[in-house]
């Protein structure tokens, strides 16, 4: 049995200074895991034992499913990423390194292509497929802003696993059973899960889903319909109202608009100056013109103009998303100064994008050789459709554009889907008003398609004799997360509350007092009950407080607490409850069965619920 004398463990009683959520506070606070590096940590023996359990439910479920399990190494060579694309399109977030021989190498981010070569090594009939291969392995993501301890991390473990299959039925049947997987494997973990609609990113492929945990401080925004619509904020797409008359619309009209350059001061003004006949004019009658820098995975950074009604802003996870493999910012000081025709707080279409290229780069207002000979891209949220009329900058201080209409006076280089999304907006498949949630990714599962087998050349011969590409589907579960979630999901102000089936030990028998009565019973609870197969710490610290020994306890989370103390005089030891919250005092001789009951029942409700 574990005995806390011996255990290597430290508990804190401060909070990390570094840590914002209660996973990361409580993880490092009781001894499971210690900051090694930002978004780096060490595992301990309560951490790994924890973690063992849940790769176990993984391991369980995967191999229910048919897939076998394999190893690849972390440290891979620069060509099998070069073929694919992924050297590049990763950009700043893979971790590059060289040998002594001066050769390329990364720390993985995720396994597609070492998985593709060993099935192109090994297999080459259609006799051979369908295939399902997975593997337990550490993964590595250079993250620019790693937060909140184990949910975004700079090294973590993940559960990838690879379908391959000679058609797009037998692919779609191969991801049925990877996502059926998925669910059984959270149900068993008892991990809260919102499947929803996603994009791949640099990953590729066509149909993509994310597992969610709806948890407050999780990173993903989803949204969600009365009628059964669910998706990442990042995959909505925009309801698109219909195109406009606009043959009665009057001419543009160019009006001083001083020191108007937020939405809020122009509507004021235009109200005050230039009223409406037939409404007030509000920020959604002004087209705002956000100025983003996008740099490319090859370093080269441009500017991107995205038009939105000005009562919308640019969600920039949804615009990154849009322009991947590209990373996305604000544009900068530095940015506007080699650019002197993008006037901010100022800037309409007309130095923007087809029209700017009809009338010249200097038109534009660009230095000479900071776009070549191109303007600033323009892009336009899909809501400004042909006929729509706008008050925008005129591309001169202190000046805006009246009744500047879509399709006759300006266009763009096209639409992009960066606008924030709302709660009522409405679901693109007219379920119904949109509601939004926050989550933390625990799962994401792609049907790849031919991206990558055609990259590397994984083909078969069929029936026919004829070679045929693989088309390949990935399913990636992120290990340690679940460990965090289980922990943001399952604490109280005073530690963890780990359900029995991921506890590092399933009973803390706390011996307290000085004589030594009370430490032979305590031990005696303890073998028996390992005897029994149930998992114990026994704190056998003869030097410990009990106040000390009980905030351990409390603290490091296991589901049943035995306290050995002054009642043994009388018979009786105390058996609490961290989950439920209650404690009882049975007599010495029933505290072993009692105990052991209530762990089978604990975890036989875990396996059922």
């Amino acid at each position: 049995m574990l005995r806390m004398s011996t255990l290597f463990l430290r508990t804190l009683r401060e909070d990390p200074a570094d840590a914002e959520v209660a996973s990361h506070r409580l993880l490092v606070r009781a001894g499971y895991i210690r900051r090694a590096a930002p978004g780096i940590y060490s595992w301990l023996p309560l951490g790994l034992k924890v973690l063992a359990k849940i790769e176990a439910v993984v391991r369980e479920e995967m191999d229910a499913s048919g897939s076998q399990e394999v190893h690849f190494p972390a440290l891979l060579p620069r060509e099998p990423y070069e073929a694919s694309g992924r050297w590049k399109d990763y950009g700043p977030n893979l971790f590059r390194l060289k040998d002594r021989k001066d050769a390329d190498y990364l720390l993985a981010p995720t396994h597609e292509e070492m998985f593709t070569l060993l099935v192109k090594d090994l297999y080459s009939s259609y006799k051979d497929l369908p295939l399902s291969l997975y593997q337990i392995q550490t993964k590595y993501r250079d993250e620019a802003r790693p937060r909140a301890g184990l949910i975004r991390g700079r090294e973590f473990i993940m559960k990838d696993a690879y379908t391959f299959d000679l058609t797009d039925e037998g692919l779609a049947a191969s991801y049925a059973i990877q996502r059926a997987a998925y669910i059984r494997i959270y149900d068993r973990l008892g991990v809260p899960y919102v499947a929803v609609s996603a994009m791949s990113g640099a990953m590729g492929g066509s149909v993509s889903e994310e597992f969610l945990c709806p948890v407050e401080v999780g990173e993903d925004t989803y949204v969600r319909s009365p009628g059964g619509y669910a998706a990442n904020v990042e995959a909505v797409t925009t309801v698109v109202p219909p195109a406009v008359p606009f043959a009665d619309a009057p001419a543009p009209h160019v009006e001083d608009t001083p020191g108007t350059a937020t939405i809020d001061s122009l509507v004021a003004l235009a109200n005050e100056r230039h009223p409406r006949p037939d409404r007030a004019w509000t920020a959604a009658d002004t087209l705002k013109n956000v100025v983003l820098a996008v740099t490319e995975p090859t370093g080269e950074r441009n500017l991107l103009v995205i038009g939105l009604p000005g009562d919308r802003d640019v969600d920039l996870k949804r615009a990154e998303a849009a322009l991947s493999p590209a990373g996305v910012e604000p544009a900068t000081d530095a940015d506007f100064a080699r650019h002197k025709g993008l006037v901010p707080g100022y800037i309409g279409p007309g130095a923007l994008g087809p029209q700017a290229r009809e009338v010249g780069v200097e038109a534009a207002g660009a230095d000479a050789g900071a776009d070549g000979d191109t303007a600033v891209r323009y892009l336009l949220d899909p809501r400004v459709v042909e006929g729509t009329r706008w008050i925008t900058g005129a591309n001169v201080k202190d000046k805006h554009v009246f009744d500047l209409v879509a399709g006759r006076d300006f266009s763009a280089d096209g639409t992009i889907e960066a606008a924030e999304v709302r709660a009522g907006d409405p679901a693109p498949d007219g379920s119904g008003p949109l509601e939004l949630a926050r989550g933390v990714e625990i799962g994401h599962i792609f049907q790849l398609g031919t991206k990558y087998a055609k990259a590397l050349g994984l083909g078969v011969l069929d029936e026919n004799g004829k070679a045929r590409v693989v088309t390949m589907g990935s399913y990636g579960l992120g290990v340690t997360r679940v460990v965090a979630v289980l922990a943001e999901l399952n604490n109280d102000e005073i530690g963890l509350r780990w359900p029995a089936h991921v506890a590092p030990y399933h009973v803390h028998v706390v011996a307290t007092g000085k004589e030594d009565a009370v430490y032979v019973a305590a031990e005696g609870i303890s073998e028996a009950l390992e005897t029994l197969g149930i998992e114990v710490c026994y704190d056998d610290r003869r030097q410990a407080s009990p106040g000390v020994k009980f905030k351990d306890a409390e603290l490091i989370g296991a589901p049943f607490i035995i306290v050995v103390g002054k009642g043994l005089e009388a018979g009786t030891v105390e058996i609490r409850d961290r989950r439920a919250g209650t404690t009882d005092e049975v007599g010495v001789a029933e505290a072993v069965a009692l105990a052991a009951e209530r762990v089978r029942a604990a975890l036989g409700q875990a396996a059922v619920g």
